[in-house]
């Protein structure tokens, strides 16, 4: 690759509650420059495990919070500028939801990341869409340069925070399709809720489930999630 390419992974890894072995067997398979986690380990022994798996793959954690279970991983070299972590607004008997940020330097070229898991209720959902959005956007404002969010959007793509997303950045997934679409579930998959949006100064080269470069057994083994591989040029 270019010094201008790049891959970025996002990742709903159920807590490593399943196969913590063949996640980071697909994480590595996969080869990301930028890694996020969606449902990062968050209760007891979250730091070991979250140390574990930065070990087993070789990825520097830009920002690690345990708050609403969100990681922002890199490949050794690229440079964290700076952090951000937003708790979005909380409903009463709902998870706690958040979007991590970080302002990377990635061989040369700036880059923003922000990575976030929203609600299984619609209307959190929406609110949670569009309030991450507005979040990201004035970091993006104090950080410029293009940037990426990765989401487990807990909706498919016709649903109304998928829409809100999309009526600002670019599906890339959707429009530049590689390997297979859906996600959820990793068994037998059959819905995409998850994404890599990007702002409109990302070239997508492909983007989609990496199904030509990860043992499906690990697949199937490692979350109820697949993962979600874009190559991207800045």
């Amino acid at each position: 690759m270019s010094n201008s390419d790049l891959r970025v992974l996002s990742y709903n890894v159920r807590a490593l509650r399943d196969d913590p072995d063949a996640v980071a067997r697909v994480i590595s398979a996969c080869d990301p420059d930028i890694v996020c986690l969606q449902e990062a380990p968050r209760l007891l022994g979250w730091r070991a495990k979250r140390r574990e798996l930065d070990r087993a793959t070789g990825m520097v954690p830009a920002i690690s919070w345990r708050t609403g279970g969100l990681a922002i991983l890199c490949r050794p070299g690229v440079e964290v500028r700076r952090i951000g972590h937003r708790v979005l607004r909380q409903y009463p008997a709902m998870h706690t939801r958040t979007l991590s940020m970080a302002a990377l330097k990635v061989d040369g070229s700036p880059l923003l990341v922000g990575c976030t898991h929203l609600d299984l209720h619609p209307g959190a959902r929406l609110h949670h869409a569009g309030e991450a959005l507005d979040h990201l956007g004035a970091f993006a404002a104090e950080n410029p340069g293009p940037y990426v969010l990765a989401a487990d959007v807990n909706c498919p793509p016709e649903g109304s925070a998928w829409r809100l997303i999309t009526a600002v950045m670019h599906d890339a997934a959707g429009e530049h399709p590689w390997g297979e679409a859906d996600t959820f579930p990793a068994r037998r998959p059959r819905t995409r809720i998850d994404g890599v949006f990007t702002s409109g100064d990302v070239r997508v080269r492909r983007a989609g489930v990496p199904v030509d470069l990860v043992d499906p057994a690990d697949l199937a083994a490692a979350s109820d999630h697949r993962p979600v591989l874009a190559d991207i040029t800045l």
